[in-house]
Order: C-alpha cells, then structure tokens, then sequence
C-alpha cells in the first residue's frame, strides 16, 4: 500500500556516494578526510559525555564563540546545525523563493537542485564553460538568490573573490551563498567580504577540513540579520539541532588550529603529487583547490575506468550526468594511498 503524499512522490532524494559494507576498500570516493581528528576532539568528547542527560545549548554558543573567533568575526555572525546540509536546508527556506528563479552553476552540488523542488523554489543552472569554471557575467541578471560551493563541487575548480563580490554587489537585494566546504584546501575564503555586504552568506562544515563527517556539524557566517533568519527556521525545525558531544568536538577542533594546519598541508601536498602523476599518463586534471581532484582521459571511458578501479579495491565517484560522465572525482587520501593508485593505473595497464 503507498502511503506517500502527493509532494513526496515528486520527490528525486539526493544520492550520496557509496558506503560500502561488504569488504575493505580504498575509500575515496566521499571527500572524507584521511586522517584522524585532534586529539583534543577525543578529550572534548569524553568531558561533554556526561551531561547526556541534559538538552544542549540550542544555539551551540561555545561552538559559535570559538568559530567567530578563528574567522575574526563577531559571535552573532556564527549560526551552527547539524551538518551543512541542514544548514543549506535552512538556507533555501530562509531566503529563496518567489517569482524569480535560484541561480546556481549546471555542474555543482546535487542537493541544490533536491532542496529547489523540496521547498518548491524556481530554480535556473547556468552552464560552466569549456574550463568547468563559473562565468560571473551569467549571474548578473534577477534571480530570487544565488549558491555556489567555492572551490565548486564535483569540479574542484577555485572562483576568485573579486568575482564573488561583483555578483554581491549586482544582488545587493538577494542572498548570495557560498558553500565553501572545501575552502581550507585552497583559495581564499570570502568571510572577510561579509562585513562589506550584508547580502554575503557563508556556509562550511567540520567534516572535510577538521575530519569530523561522522559528527555532522556544519555552520554559516553572515551579518547578524542574516543568522537571525536562520534561527528563526531552525526554531520551527528543531530547537536542537547540535548535539552536546558534536558541538564539544567541534569547538575543539576548530580551535587545534596548529594540528588541522598540518594535515591540510599533507593533504594538499599529496594531491599536487597525485596530479602530477596523473598528468604523467595522460590525464586531464583540472586545477583543483579542494581535497579532490576531477579527472579523464582520452584512451577509457571514465565508467570503465572507475569499474576496473573497484575491481582493485579503490573506490572513486562517478557521475553520470552530461558533460561529466567522462570524469572521475577523486578524493586525496594518505600518501600511500595515492601512490597505490598511480601504481595500478600504470602497472595494471589501464591507461
């Protein structure tokens, strides 16, 4: 019997990247990060276990206090959920809609489009061009808001700020979003443009930069009216949406500031190293400033070529959709994790 209503039967879920259960892989197909979090996390979360029995604070103060205070910004600017993607979610409520459709890039974070339908906003993509970057000129026109990930996703491909503020500055009347999960991995972050437009959103999440995926913690930084907005969605939502133990780890990971630095760095010199070997034999790698790289290659099918790295136990992301189904999106893992790659697609004859 179908039990669905009318609006969840029109709905098409987002599809996250395989979890596999069945054997041991090298995973790196999801962007997580390859090394443990802080030591400190571990000692913040035992400390926070034992008021379990309490609700958390419901707007994650400590947490906010600690994250305004390594971005240089007030603690009224922080709001803190339950993951970005939740935070995202509050966004589109928040702030989109109307008789003008959400700009957002063709080739981007597949939830954009999910959330679009699930709260019923017009929405418009607007083509990348032949590099896979964003043309700002295209987003110079009425729209009820604009979103894009900064380095973008699945692309890797970095946006400068001085095209940021100058779609800012065209919609001074509309949300500008910026999903910057990747940022800390290259390029430079817009948080300090927030002060310059009231209209300039930032979103991130601990689970890439600070390790921290299976705690689901995510945050925006905005201009104060900004944050109230979002609480105000998130008060008709879940008054509780961090719970004690992940906001204690996170407040102690975003403040280990000398520990995430260090693994950032092995991460993005380990990926410089990947795609270099890549290049080597014949790979397309397009410039990437995030923990992962998108690639392809002339000589196989990137579904062939994801195939047979199942077949030797690496995981990687495919995605078939048009203009990308000949690319791959792989994260970085550990050193000797890429190594291992580079040696099967040369030794195992696959390029």
């Amino acid at each position: 019997m179908d039990f669905l209503s009318s609006r969840a039967k029109l709905l098409t879920p987002y599809t996250a990247g395989e979890q596999p259960k069945e054997k041991k892989y090298i995973k790196l197909n999801t962007n997580e990060n390859p090394y443990n979090p802080s030591p400190k996390v571990a000692e913040a979360i035992s400390f926070a276990a034992q008021n379990l029995r309490l609700y958390p604070d419901a707007d994650s103060s400590e947490l906010c206090r600690a994250i305004a205070q390594v971005n240089n910004v007030q603690e009224e600017c922080v709001f803190c959920g339950n993951g970005s993607d939740e935070v995202l979610s509050f966004v589109f409520y928040a702030f989109f809609g109307g008789s003008e459709p959400l700009l957002f890039p063709d080739i981007t974070y597949s939830f954009y489009p999910v959330y679009s339908k699930f709260y019923d906003i017009a929405y418009e993509t607007l083509p990348l061009n032949g590099d896979f970057e964003i043309d700002p000129s295209f987003y110079l026109r009425p729209a009820s808001g604009v979103i894009f990930p900064n380095p973008n996703a699945p692309t890797s491909v970095y946006f400068s700020l001085e095209k940021i503020c100058e779609i800012a500055e065209y919609h001074k009347n509309k949300v500008v979003v910026i999903d910057e999960a990747y940022i800390a991995f290259g390029g430079e972050s817009a948080v300090s443009y927030i002060k310059k437009y009231p209209n300039l959103l930032i979103v991130r999440t601990f689970s890439k930069s600070h390790a921290l995926a299976g705690m689901r913690v995510g945050y925006a930084i905005g201009q104060p009216h900004l944050i109230d907005a979002l609480r105000r969605v998130k008060d008709s939502f879940n008054s509780y949406p961090v719970d004690c133990v992940a906001a204690a780890a996170a407040r102690a990971a975003v403040l280990d500031t000398a520990y995430y630095s260090d693994i950032t760095a092995q991460i993005i010199q380990s990926r410089d190293f990947f795609a270099q070997g890549l290049k080597e034999v014949g790979f397309r790698v397009l410039p990437s400033a995030a923990n992962f790289v998108f690639i392809s290659h002339a000589g196989i099918p990137a579904q062939a070529l994801y195939a047979k790295l199942r077949e030797n136990g690496i995981l990687v992301r495919f995605f078939n959709k048009p203009r990308i189904d000949n690319f791959l999106r792989v994260t970085i893992g550990t050193r000797e994790d890429m190594e291992y790659v580079l040696q099967i697609l040369k030794n195992g004859r696959m390029v």
